[in-house]
């Protein structure tokens, strides 16, 4: 069974403050022992806000050689499967063993896939395509690929990773549990009750003994969790980030998202950990980015106890 590994966003302060503030605090997650870091990715959502997950991956791993990245999730369908596997090449030659890479096909957002060329309605099938050529490409070979949406010819990346970066694939719906057990290295859970969760690991492992790959490992979670002693303080914190991200009323969410204590919200989440979750990546809505990352540190310390 996969080892646990819990991690924490990226934060807009980790990001893009001055080097030496995001070197702080890079050094603060490493020492309170958080397994990694985590991106979001978005070319253009709702109102123009966005970020390129693998770049912000890559700066973040030079960074610190033992900060693991994951990017959760990549909007692959946005992107060409051939330029994809040489980023991910690249990143494992340049950073070998530091970047998970969860993919997702988005659609919060309809115009941001329209806008990129994409038919909305196809891009779950052109992530299916998509996934499939990186894999074929990550052995280093020549190969030709015909498919719905992609065509090309002695398609080589060299040199192939000697370790290709994992793949959890994101989503809820029937499609993307099968395509985590056909392509996948885990399912990356969001929005999910943990009854719910129980039910699609079970599913993503059918779909993967199906394709002859035995049951999977890393199965993930990501949750956003707002972080305050008082728990009406840590609601207000969420709810007003959230909605002010995702432009709907935090009641939609609610049910998904724990808040109070770093111990409670701990307590809240190790029933994920009991049904199969080893990857967990927390949003920590604090008072600011240093209390957040000492938030999860105290949450991975006390899902690691359970």
């Amino acid at each position: 069974m996969a080892t646990l590994q819990v991690g924490t966003l990226a934060s807009p302060g980790i990001l893009s403050s001055p080097h030496q503030q995001r070197q702080e605090f890079v050094s603060q997650i490493i020492d309170n022992g958080i397994d990694h870091v985590f991106v979001a990715d978005h070319v253009s959502f709702h109102v123009g806000t966005g970020m390129d997950g693998l770049i912000n991956a890559a700066m973040l791993a030079a960074m610190h050689p033992k900060l693991r990245i994951c990017v959760g999730v990549y909007l692959l369908a946005l992107r060409h499967p051939v330029l994809v596997a040489r980023q991910l090449a690249t990143m494992a030659e340049a950073a070998p063993g530091q970047l998970i890479l969860g993919v997702g096909v988005g659609g919060e957002d309809r115009n941001e896939v329209a806008m990129c060329d994409v038919d909305p309605t196809t891009r779950g099938k052109r992530t299916d395509e998509c996934l499939e050529v990186i894999k074929l490409l990550s052995d280093g070979n020549p190969h030709d690929f015909r498919g719905k949406f992609f065509e090309f010819e002695r398609a080589w990346i060299k040199p192939a990773p000697a370790t290709p970066a994992p793949i959890v694939v994101g989503g809820r719906a029937p499609a993307a549990l099968q395509r985590a057990g056909r392509y996948g290295d885990g399912w990356l859970g969001i929005w999910s009750t943990v009854d719910r969760y129980a039910k699609s690991i079970a599913t993503v492992n059918a779909a993967a003994s199906e394709s002859g790959r035995g049951p999977l490992a890393l199965h993930g979670l990501q949750a956003w969790v707002g972080i305050d002693d008082n728990r009406d303080r840590a609601r207000a914190r969420l709810a007003k980030a959230m909605e002010a991200f995702y432009r709907v009323p935090f009641e939609k969410f609610e049910r998904f998202c724990p808040y109070g204590s770093a111990e409670e919200v701990a307590d809240k989440l190790a029933g994920y950990k009991e049904h199969g979750c080893r990857l967990f990546n927390l949003m920590p809505v604090a008072s600011d980015d240093a209390s957040g990352i000492e938030a999860v540190a105290t949450i991975k310390e006390r899902l690691a106890g359970v």
